[in-house]
């Protein structure tokens, strides 16, 4: 109920605000401090982020938060620039309550309350805490990282076929999915005041902010090998609000979400990509990356049912099913091409034709979870960490070595174990479809200074998710992973040492994405061996 007056009053302030500031507002037009950006949109270009639809004659305002990203300058903040964050917020707090009801409806486990948490945090904050600047967290806008060369940075001759020889220059389209930490919500953020702020833009999987030398993301990397490619993220989000594929990429992440959201993402994002212009669905190769699973062990105490590891793993099973058969469902070769969503192809026995399957050309790399326990030492005397326990309560309430937080620890390592089980085998293994588990997150550590403590500027305000120095490390931890065989992969054990960016190897110059389990099948047996001697023999002694 008080929820509930809150977001009354909101919009109430959401019309004091705008009938005062943005009465004379029009598209590209400066009011004070607030910049109005306005465009058109059709009905059939995709929205990121669950959120409601508009139809093609609406129009969405974008709001500019700060005057001068710390990316692209200072930020300087003045009274009006205040109001507009306040219009933000008020906008925000009635938008996230639309997305939840709609899609949710009102189960307070499945519709998160991401704001609802916010909230609960920033309430300890006094005025000026809220708007206390923490310049150590965000990047210069003068900040240059030295170029990156690789001795092979060439596409194949033609187009691969197989999914085993594909290298950095063939990927052609570049998607992501997951939480908060991929839409890099608070990465750069100047206060907390910019928390809700999806830099999306420097996400460590898919940003493509500016170049390699502005800041190291993946698809920033694979830009240095083909400058073409397609989907990184090029700007920032607010959390709750309709977001544009201009603004978003292929970056369908949704802060707040939890693994049995993911299969609405792939939804999603198969949507997006067959009916994207200019992308070739049949013969581009793509590359997915999925980190999903945090906020479930940050839910865990909730509802234990539903955030276990048989859900965690089924969810993402579903997911990379759907990926796999969905993606060759839609390309059967009938007058009529339309297919069910449920489709499987167990649905249709073995009788359906090979012949008539296209490829789906798609790498898709699932990050293993990080072990969050070590989350609980990010902590520091001032109101941000109050943040942190809102936004993950069954990791940070309870006490040390009691019985709930050994459960949880148990359970984070299940969710690992069980995703090991799922992946290291070749069951998502096609000629032209791979899944490769990158495990470089397994034994992560918190970044921490020489006398043992954390390395606060790793972390945003809340002590929970990354600031962009956080995302360049992952980027580069994935980048690595990607051109490791399985069974060689580094893992990091402390982010203290920045990683070092490697370069695909010379006698193998391809993403490596072939399971050992089925290098194993295609090894013949011993009886099998026994028998071709036989023959052998029996040839040569009857010759």
């Amino acid at each position: 109920m008080i929820y509930g007056y809150l977001v009354v009053v909101l919009n109430v302030c959401f019309i004091v605000v705008v009938s005062s500031a943005f009465l004379n507002c029009k598209p590209g037009k400066k009011v004070n401090s607030c910049y109005c950006v306005a465009g058109r949109h059709s009905a059939l270009e995709p929205r990121v982020g669950g959120a409601h639809t508009q139809s093609d004659s609406a129009v969405k305002p974008a709001i500019t938060l700060s005057r001068g990203d710390p990316l692209t300058g200072p930020p300087v903040r003045t009274s009006m620039e205040r109001l507009c964050i306040a219009v933000a917020t008020c906008v925000l707090a009635s938008a996230s309550v639309k997305v939840s009801d709609e899609h949710f409806g009102n189960n307070p486990l499945q519709a998160h309350d991401w704001w609802g948490q916010y909230e609960e945090g920033i309430r300890h904050y006094s005025k000026e805490a809220l708007n206390k600047e923490f310049p150590e967290k965000t990047r210069a806008a003068s900040f240059s990282h030295p170029v990156f060369r690789c001795p092979d940075m060439s596409p194949s001759p033609s187009v691969p076929s197989s999914v085993e020889f594909v290298k950095a220059a063939d990927i052609k389209v570049i998607a992501a999915l997951g939480d908060s930490l991929t839409t890099a919500i608070g990465a750069n953020a100047t206060t907390v005041l910019g928390i809700p702020i999806e830099f999306r833009h420097v996400s460590w999987s898919i940003g493509g902010y500016g170049s390699f030398q502005h800041v190291i993301t993946l698809a920033n990397i694979l830009k240095l090998f083909n400058p073409n490619l397609l989907g990184a993220a090029p700007g920032k989000t607010v959390h709750g609000m309709q977001a544009h594929i201009s603004e978003t990429g292929f970056n369908l992440a949704v802060t707040g979400h939890n693994t049995f959201h993911l299969p609405s993402q792939t939804r999603h994002l198969i949507d997006t990509l067959r009916g994207y212009e200019g992308l070739n669905f049949e013969k581009d190769w793509k590359l997915l990356t999925i980190l999903m699973g945090m906020n479930d062990i940050c839910d865990y105490c909730k509802d234990k049912a539903l955030f276990s590891a048989d859900n965690f793993i089924h969810y993402i099973t579903v997911s990379l099913e759907m990926l796999m058969n969905e993606v060759k469902c839609k390309q059967i070769v009938f007058k009529d091409p339309v297919c069910p969503r449920e489709f499987s192809v167990a649905a249709f026995g073995t009788h359906l034709p090979r012949v008539v399957l296209q490829v789906p050309r798609m790498i898709v790399n699932v990050v293993q979870i990080l072990p969050m326990q070590t989350l609980r030492e990010v902590q520091r005397p001032t109101p941000g960490c109050l943040l942190q326990r809102s936004f993950c309560p069954c990791l940070i309430e309870p006490a040390a070595r009691s019985a709930e937080l050994l459960e949880l620890v148990e359970v984070n390592w299940e969710f690992q174990r069980r995703l090991e089980l799922l992946l290291y085998s070749d069951r998502f293994f096609r000629d032209n479809f791979a899944v490769v588990l990158q495990p470089f997150l397994k034994h992560a550590d918190p970044p921490r200074l020489p006398n043992g403590k954390i390395d606060m500027t790793f972390f945003t305000h809340d002590c929970f998710h990354f600031t962009i120095k956080g995302h360049e490390e992952l980027a580069k931890g994935l980048w690595n992973n990607m051109f490791q065989p399985e069974g060689g992969k580094m893992t990091v054990s402390s982010f203290s040492d920045p990683v070092t960016l490697s370069c695909p190897p010379k006698e193998h110059p391809y993403i490596f994405t072939r399971p050992t389990a089925a290098r194993a099948a295609q090894r013949p047996s011993r009886a099998s061996v026994s028998l071709l001697l036989l023959a052998a023999l029996r040839g040569f002694l009857f010759a």
